[in-house]
């Protein structure tokens, strides 16, 4: 183990670089408002998949497929890993149709606003903040109990150092310089992931011990065909798949992407890597069970790779998970911002754009400290997860079936939502209760709005929707 101070002053050095990186390059590409919010048009192929997969590979990738490993075995872990890859794919067409519809758009919820108006926009955000909330919350939280596996660290002075260390660079240039340090992160993450795996294949000793362990253990891990797996893995699969379709982040880079070529090779090749990254860490899952080592499923990656680690990989860890939470954190964060951003000026049109610029900064700092006060505790905040994920499935077909039928009404789609909502919430747990049930939960909130759908689409037709009317409402800020 690293002592405390080894690992503080690492901690600082490494955080640091990365701050002062983008904060070099905000300070010298100083942008509008739109390059603030989207960096409009702006992104190549290869750069849209490079900041894709940084902004999908934070530091749940480190315990979440692993841990899953544990209670569901392989099938699991295909659930996990397909949800991580089919939104990438589902992303092409949407993108691409959003795009021509709204080609002046900045965030999902303008087109929500503008197709349905009122109520189910107010959903929608709310989903979308929630979840952002969460997302930040959760990697504070998995890189301060990280950190405090290799080093006797304050669950609190890692997330703090994390969050002002971020928000440097973050608050000041915005989507913008949020790419740019993405790239530079992923020069970390890909080369530390490859090291993970070879290090984790020879700790391991390969298949034969992990299988030969599972036999005798717990061989229902190794059937793909396994009820609980599969029950288990399609329910990772929808929540992971769906959610992603709400994450602001993406939005972001769909608008930044500098035509449909570059959405299309972007989400494609990122969605194809991080398929087998996600699928690969979570066998680190069944090597934990297999081999009977000590601990708990959600440090499972860490007990197979750290067993006897030499000093140079603790250090080594220390560097791959700020890079794996920092392109994460920045994505989120700048996220944030253009939702503030953009539907403040809806709430307050009079307002000049400097004042929401500043507005939206100090909501986020609040925020920060409300996300970095939850994280130093260390709770577990799968609850508030699984509940934001089951709220994003219950919008999913209502929401993007109005992008391309414009018969679909704004009535059908909140009604939609609502029997979704209520369906799924039937077999949802209570705060404190057993997990229980999340298969018929989230099955039923994916399904029910797509029945209901069905079923007022055949009551007479109202008159369809134009789309047109979106292109003529969102208008971008003037620089």
């Amino acid at each position: 183990m690293i002592t405390f101070s080894s690992a503080l002053i690492w901690l600082v050095f490494f955080a640091a670089l990365f701050a002062f990186a983008g904060f070099w390059f905000a300070y010298r590409s100083q942008d509008g408002l739109e390059d603030v919010i989207v960096a409009r048009n702006s992104q190549t192929s290869k750069a849209t998949f490079y900041t894709l997969l940084a902004t999908n590979m934070g530091t749940w990738i480190l315990f979440g497929p692993a841990e899953s490993a544990t209670w569901g075995g392989i099938g699991t872990i295909l659930g996990y890993a397909l949800g991580s890859l089919l939104p990438s794919l589902l992303m092409i067409p949407l993108g691409s149709r959003i795009r021509q519809i709204m080609p002046n758009g900045h965030t999902l919820t303008e087109f929500v606003y503008a197709r349905y108006g009122v109520s189910v926009y107010i959903f929608v955000l709310f989903i979308m903040l929630f979840y952002l909330f969460i997302g930040l919350t959760a990697g504070l939280t998995g890189i301060a109990q990280m950190v405090a596996i290799l080093a006797p660290v304050p669950l609190w002075v890692t997330a703090s150092i994390v969050m002002l260390c971020t928000l440097l660079y973050a608050l000041y240039g915005g989507l913008k310089v949020t790419i740019f340090t993405d790239r530079i992160q992923m020069l970390v993450i890909l080369p530390f992931i490859l090291l993970i795996l070879i290090i984790g294949w020879q700790a391991t000793g390969g298949f034969t011990p992990t299988i030969k362990g599972l036999q005798e253990q717990a061989p229902h891990l190794l059937n793909p065909f396994d009820t609980d797996g599969m029950q288990t893995g399609i329910t990772f699969f929808l929540a992971v798949c769906l959610t992603g379709l709400f994450y602001q982040g993406t939005w972001q880079r769909v608008f930044a992407a500098k035509d449909n070529k570059a959405i299309r090779n972007g989400f494609i090749v990122s969605g194809l890597v991080s398929f087998p990254i996600v699928f690969a860490l979570g066998l680190f899952g069944l090597a934990f069970v297999g081999l009977s080592l000590p601990g708990s499923g959600s440090t499972a990656l860490f007990s197979v790779v750290l067993n006897e680690a030499p000093y140079w990989l603790l250090i080594g860890m220390i560097f791959f998970g700020l890079a794996l939470i920092m392109s994460s954190a920045d994505s989120t964060i700048s996220g944030l911002q253009s939702l503030f951003i953009v539907d403040l000026h809806r709430i307050l049109p009079t307002v000049k754009q400097h004042k929401l610029l500043v507005i939206s900064r100090c909501l986020l700092v609040a925020v920060s400290i409300v996300a970095l006060l939850i994280a130093s505790q260390g709770y577990s905040i799968l609850y508030l997860f699984l509940l934001a994920d089951l709220l994003c499935c219950a919008a999913a077909f209502p929401v993007f079936y109005g992008f391309y039928n414009s018969q679909y009404q704004h009535y059908q789609a909140w009604l939609s939502i609502i029997g979704g909502l209520v369906a799924g919430f039937y077999f949802f747990p209570m705060p404190g209760e057993p997990i229980q049930h999340l298969f018929e939960s989230f099955i039923l909130a994916t399904l029910i709005p797509i029945v209901i759908s069905i079923l007022l689409l055949l009551l007479p037709r109202n008159q369809a929707f134009d789309f047109a009317q979106v292109r003529l409402v969102v208008k971008k800020f003037s620089n």
